[in-house]
């Protein structure tokens, strides 16, 4: 059986990635517990209260230990997994994986040294049923060759509870870095592109004045030899909605297109996940609520058989690389005041 250590638990995203692991069958063999929040800490021993808080420097020099999966502050995941990396054992980081160019460059460096597994795990994918079955239908010829997408993904600010760092563009790496990296790998991913480039893209903060650094909101526009996509990310979901946000793919391909609708059917149906297909047979909703899970799975035999089957190493840098582009080059759109 592998195990796996949890460091950095200053990220919500942290509770799934142990979860998914221990359901996928390795062992935790304990947690770090310093944190940036104290909030995290506390719903992560609510929900694995049976797991053991142990020294870092412990579980990073544990020989038995495996891998280390990681969602501490962004700009500190890069230099966890070097320290990981180098002692032998795979990573699975939260996105933002890393937030500059010099981060990617010693990752890259590290990977190509050692031999492990650096893993960025894209939620908005990896734990959404909805995108299981999408991969499938795509893989089947249902839409023909997929040739653009349009990846919203919409958050709930949620700014009372947000730690310090979370405003902090040095902490966070901005916008583009942080969220749309999930647009990023679900546009590679769907249209099977190895790479891309960053048509334009912009930044703005339309609403919270009092931080002028902090972007709510942003978008892109991706170009590979085949295919464009669309990208708009913002902090701006109500309070009202039933969801932290209503996140959207659609994938438009030359036989027909496929949304989803991952995490509610606004005003619609109850639930999660799910999958509205158009194609010349005709026009159909699928409920992908109950889809398999496989990253989680896929990662560890990656470990095991040192092999890439949950997403390459390849992937895993472009989607990091754009992303940095994406946010270097960005436009700050700046609102005018009224005279």
């Amino acid at each position: 059986m592998l195990r796996f250590a949890a460091i950095g638990l200053d990220h919500r995203h942290i509770y799934h990635m142990v979860a998914e692991l221990i359901a996928a069958g390795a062992e935790c063999a304990g947690y770090c517990p310093v944190t940036s929040d104290s909030r995290v800490l506390e719903g992560f021993q609510e929900r694995f209260p049976n797991l053991r808080p142990l020294e870092r420097e412990r579980l990073l020099d544990d020989p038995t230990i495996d891998i280390i999966c990681c969602a501490a502050i962004p700009r500190d995941r890069a230099g966890i997994a070097l320290r990981a990396m180098t002692n032998g054992k795979d990573v699975m980081v939260d996105k933002p994986g890393l937030t500059t160019p010099a981060q990617l460059a010693d990752v890259m460096d590290c990977v190509a040294r050692t031999g492990r597994i650096f893993s960025i795990c894209f939620s908005e994918r990896f734990i959404v049923r909805a995108s299981e079955i999408a991969a499938k239908l795509v893989a089947e010829g249902a839409i023909g060759e997929v040739v653009n997408t349009v990846g919203l993904g919409p958050h709930r600010l949620n700014r009372a509870i947000r730690p310090a760092w979370f405003f902090d563009r040095a902490a966070y790496g901005g916008i583009l870095i942080d969220i749309a990296s999930h647009q990023i790998d679900q546009f590679l991913f769907y249209t099977e592109a190895s790479t891309a480039e960053i048509v334009a893209s912009s930044t703005a903060n339309h609403a919270i004045a009092d931080v002028p650094d902090f972007s709510d909101f942003g978008e892109i526009l991706l170009r590979s030899e085949k295919a464009t996509g669309y990208i708009r990310v913002d902090w701006f979901t109500p309070d009202s909605l039933p969801s932290w946000g209503d996140g959207r793919l659609t994938l438009l391909g030359t036989k027909g297109f496929i949304e989803l609708r991952k995490y509610l059917d606004i005003a619609g149906r109850p639930g999660t996940d799910h999958v509205f297909l158009s194609n010349h047979e005709g026009t159909r909703h699928i409920d992908a609520s109950a889809e398999p899970l496989t990253y989680f799975s896929r990662f560890l035999a990656d470990v095991h058989d040192r092999t890439q089957t949950a997403a390459s190493q390849a992937h895993v840098f472009a989607v990091t690389k754009l992303s940095l582009e994406a946010e270097a080059a960005a436009q700050r759109l700046v609102r005018t005041q009224a005279v």
